[in-house]
């Protein structure tokens, strides 16, 4: 049983590490987009930088729960019946 609970959540760890970079591009991509047509101008570097650190974190919750719901749904959560 216990072996069930490593390969669940370690192939979501691993599912979480491959998404994070691309996903994070992404969202630090949409999010500068959105403040720089908001404001009507390019942003400096330090607010680039805040974004970064924004979209970040905000990867890490959104990956974290789709890896796990992914591999729920494809491999069914261990202990389940």
């Amino acid at each position: 049983m216990v072996a069930q609970y490593v390969w669940f959540f370690g192939w979501s760890a691993l599912l979480a590490v491959m998404l994070f970079f691309p996903v994070s591009k992404l969202v630090w991509t949409l999010s500068i987009r959105r403040q720089e047509r908001k404001q009507s101008r390019k942003l400096d570097d330090a607010e680039l930088s805040g974004q970064r650190q924004r979209a970040r974190f905000i990867t890490f919750f959104l990956v974290v729960v789709f890896a796990l719901m992914f591999n729920a749904n494809i491999f069914g959560f261990p202990g389940a019946k």
